[in-house]
């Protein structure tokens, strides 16, 4: 298959759901009574002068960086097939806690960002490993003990907040832990305005984009161009074949669950390091919840996930504008609901679409390996089930013929 034609299919998922929930949004409106037209031109409207349109750019960028992280630790673990649902819990527990050590201490810049980012990993990934423990020795499946833990998670976390974390004097509006000292602030990118020549708008472009930016592509190359990510593959398609191959599937399910928290950790730092300084009552919420639409429509790939994440972000910022301009805000959740719907239906087209065309170009055996359902040399009709190297040649001879030698030697045959 061509260089262009994968990368067709791979655009094709994403690309027919967004024109199906904008032609279901649009009918929808419609259907109340609200010009579509005018709130699409409404929502792609950045502004007039070009400080308007940088903030507009900066506010979309600075959404998109926290939706970007959510999305990366969902998919780590729909990659291994785990439903991690509790990346909202998990983000807002790290937060918090990070956020208290941040302004308890006073190191040199570098180290006291630092600090705070590892306290905040070692938490959600803490908080995620207790889901994957409850999965490989007492079999709970991981989606109810995630959602059960979320909820504990955010108790903790009001506690935290309300008692001994409390910075924000008695009466206060708005509760928030103590503010976290400048040395502990991530410096904004907006000198790159000043270079590329635009105006410098009044927010800041969070310095912690090119944190996420390095995580991405970190992720990218462990989970396709490692070890580990072929193990966590492979144990995610068929753990006994992948027991079989030498890989232990259980440990693998809590290594994954620990990396997805460490990423799910991430989440509120954009936000704590750039803009806030301190976790409040009103710190960004549902960031975990929207990272599984976001991992659904990049279709677990970072580069996918980036784009599902701009546009995301794309539709929160155009929430204002259209509630100035007196549409409804539900527009938005709308959109972004017939997306989620949308996108399931269309991986499922892209996949049957994959699978016929890679039936037609190179016949059965291509057709397994093309839909992407299996494993690097799990499939029985290549030559390496007969005996080639590799892994999926020794999973070939531990699962059939040493299985048929061992059952004639127990009946004497």
């Amino acid at each position: 298959m061509s260089v262009l034609r994968r990368v067709g299919l791979a655009l094709f998922a994403p690309v027919l759901a967004v024109v199906v929930a904008v032609v279901i949004s649009s009918a929808v409106m419609a259907a109340l009574q609200v010009d579509p037209l005018r709130v699409f031109a409404v929502m792609v409207d950045f502004g007039d002068t070009p400080s308007q349109q940088v903030t507009a750019i900066v506010v979309v960028l600075n959404r998109a960086v926290p939706l970007f992280l959510a999305g990366l630790a969902v998919a780590i673990a729909f990659r291994m097939g785990l439903f991690n649902i509790g990346v909202e819990g998990q983000y807002r527990l790290a937060t918090v806690l990070a956020a208290g050590v941040g302004a308890a201490v006073a190191l040199p810049g570098p180290l006291h960002v630092l600090l705070i980012v590892v306290v905040a990993m070692a938490v959600a990934a803490i908080w995620a490993g207790i889901v994957a423990v409850l999965k490989v020795t007492r079999g709970v499946s991981e989606v109810i003990s995630s959602i059960m833990l979320n909820v504990i998670a955010l108790g903790i976390a009001s506690y935290l907040l309300t008692g001994p974390l409390r910075g924000s004097p008695e009466g206060a509006s708005i509760i928030s832990t103590a503010e976290i000292p400048e040395s502990g602030w991530m410096p904004s990118l907006n000198g790159v305005f000043g270079v590329l020549g635009l105006a410098n708008p009044p927010r800041q472009l969070y310095g912690f984009l090119l944190v996420a930016v390095v995580v991405g592509v970190v992720i990218a190359v462990l989970l396709n161009r490692t070890r580990f990510g072929f193990d966590l593959r492979a144990a995610g398609l068929s753990p006994s074949a992948a027991s079989a191959s030498g890989v232990d599937s259980r440990a693998m399910v809590v290594k994954t669950m620990l990396l997805s928290g460490a990423v799910a950790g991430l989440i509120g730092m954009p936000d704590l390091l750039g803009s806030t300084h301190a976790y409040t009552t009103d710190f960004t919420s549902g960031l975990g919840f929207l990272g599984i639409a976001v991992a659904l429509l990049g279709r677990n790939k970072p580069v996918g996930i980036a784009l599902g994440a701009l546009l995301f972000a794309f539709l929160d910022r155009s929430l204002v504008p259209l509630q100035i301009q007196d549409f409804p805000a539900s527009v938005v959740t709308i959109i972004q609901g017939t997306i989620v719907l949308a996108v399931v239906v269309a991986n499922e087209v892209a996949r049957r679409v994959a699978r016929r065309s890679a039936e037609r170009g190179s016949g059965p055996a291509a057709a397994v390996a093309g839909d992407g359902s299996t494993g690097p040399g799990q499939s029985t009709g290549g030559p390496g089930a007969g005996g080639g190297e590799g892994t999926g040649a020794g999973v070939s001879r531990t699962t059939g013929a040493g299985q048929r030698t061992d059952e004639r030697q127990e009946t004497g045959a």
